[in-house]
Protein backbone atom coordinates (compact mmCIF):
# COMPACT_ATOMS: atom_id res chain seq x y z
CA UNK A 1 0.00 0.00 0.00
CA UNK A 2 1.24 3.48 -0.79
CA UNK A 3 -0.13 7.00 -0.50
CA UNK A 4 1.05 10.09 -2.40
CA UNK A 5 -0.11 13.56 -1.37
CA UNK A 6 0.60 16.53 -3.63
CA UNK A 7 0.15 20.27 -3.18
CA UNK A 8 0.25 22.77 -6.05
CA UNK A 9 0.96 19.99 -8.55
CA UNK A 10 0.55 20.81 -12.25
CA UNK A 11 -2.54 19.30 -13.94
CA UNK A 12 -0.36 17.10 -16.18
CA UNK A 13 1.21 15.43 -13.11
CA UNK A 14 -2.18 14.98 -11.44
CA UNK A 15 -3.46 13.31 -14.61
CA UNK A 16 -0.42 11.06 -14.82
CA UNK A 17 -0.82 9.97 -11.19
CA UNK A 18 -4.53 9.28 -11.76
CA UNK A 19 -3.57 6.76 -14.46
CA UNK A 20 -1.74 4.62 -11.89
CA UNK A 21 -3.44 5.47 -8.60
CA UNK A 22 -6.91 6.20 -7.25
CA UNK A 23 -7.38 9.89 -6.38
CA UNK A 24 -9.52 9.66 -3.23
CA UNK A 25 -9.39 13.42 -2.55
CA UNK A 26 -7.88 16.31 -4.45
CA UNK A 27 -4.13 15.62 -4.50
CA UNK A 28 -4.35 12.37 -2.45
CA UNK A 29 -3.55 9.18 -4.36
CA UNK A 30 -3.53 5.58 -3.13
CA UNK A 31 -2.48 2.28 -4.67
CA UNK A 32 -0.74 -1.02 -4.04
CA UNK A 33 2.23 -1.73 -6.30
CA UNK A 34 5.63 -3.39 -6.23
CA UNK A 35 8.75 -1.49 -5.19
CA UNK A 36 9.79 -1.16 -8.83
CA UNK A 37 6.49 0.42 -9.90
CA UNK A 38 6.39 2.62 -6.78
CA UNK A 39 9.85 3.96 -7.64
CA UNK A 40 8.80 4.59 -11.25
CA UNK A 41 5.73 6.53 -10.08
CA UNK A 42 7.85 8.59 -7.66
CA UNK A 43 10.27 9.40 -10.50
CA UNK A 44 7.28 10.78 -12.42
CA UNK A 45 6.45 12.98 -9.40
CA UNK A 46 10.06 14.17 -9.14
CA UNK A 47 10.13 15.07 -12.84
CA UNK A 48 6.78 16.85 -12.89
CA UNK A 49 6.22 18.54 -9.51
CA UNK A 50 7.58 21.97 -10.64
CA UNK A 51 6.92 24.48 -7.81
CA UNK A 52 4.67 22.12 -5.84
CA UNK A 53 5.51 19.62 -3.13
CA UNK A 54 4.71 15.98 -2.46
CA UNK A 55 5.09 13.19 0.03
CA UNK A 56 4.94 9.43 -0.52
CA UNK A 57 4.36 6.90 2.27
CA UNK A 58 4.37 3.13 1.96
CA UNK A 59 4.21 0.01 4.10
CA UNK A 60 7.66 -1.13 5.23
CA UNK A 61 8.99 -3.91 7.48
CA UNK A 62 10.50 -1.71 10.18
CA UNK A 63 9.60 -0.60 13.72
CA UNK A 64 7.07 2.01 12.58
CA UNK A 65 5.58 -0.18 9.85
CA UNK A 66 6.00 2.45 7.12
CA UNK A 67 8.52 4.76 5.45
CA UNK A 68 8.16 8.01 3.53
CA UNK A 69 9.93 10.55 1.29
CA UNK A 70 9.22 14.21 0.70
CA UNK A 71 9.83 16.48 -2.26
CA UNK A 72 9.66 20.24 -2.65
CA UNK A 73 9.45 23.15 -0.24
CA UNK A 74 7.53 22.42 2.94
CA UNK A 75 7.85 23.30 6.63
CA UNK A 76 7.75 19.60 7.52
CA UNK A 77 11.03 17.80 6.91
CA UNK A 78 12.02 14.19 7.66
CA UNK A 79 14.54 13.72 10.45
CA UNK A 80 16.13 10.45 11.56
CA UNK A 81 16.30 10.00 15.35
CA UNK A 82 17.66 6.75 16.84
CA UNK A 83 16.71 4.79 13.73
CA UNK A 84 13.19 6.24 13.54
CA UNK A 85 12.14 8.68 10.85
CA UNK A 86 10.23 11.54 12.44
CA UNK A 87 8.96 14.88 11.17
CA UNK A 88 10.54 18.17 12.19
CA UNK A 89 8.94 21.57 11.63
CA UNK A 90 10.95 24.47 10.27
CA UNK A 91 10.16 27.85 11.83
CA UNK A 92 7.71 30.08 10.00
CA UNK A 93 9.25 32.85 7.92
CA UNK A 94 7.71 36.15 9.02
CA UNK A 95 6.12 38.12 6.22
CA UNK A 96 7.99 41.26 5.25
CA UNK A 97 5.90 44.41 5.34
CA UNK A 98 5.66 46.21 2.02
CA UNK A 99 6.63 49.86 2.49
CA UNK A 100 7.02 50.54 -1.24
CA UNK A 101 3.60 52.25 -1.42
CA UNK A 102 4.54 54.86 1.20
Amino acid sequence: MMVIVTENAPPRLRGRLAVWLLEIRAGVYVGDYSVKVRNMIWEQVEAGIDEGNAVIAWREKNESGFDFKTLGANRRIPKEVDGFKLVSFLPEIPEQEDFSAL
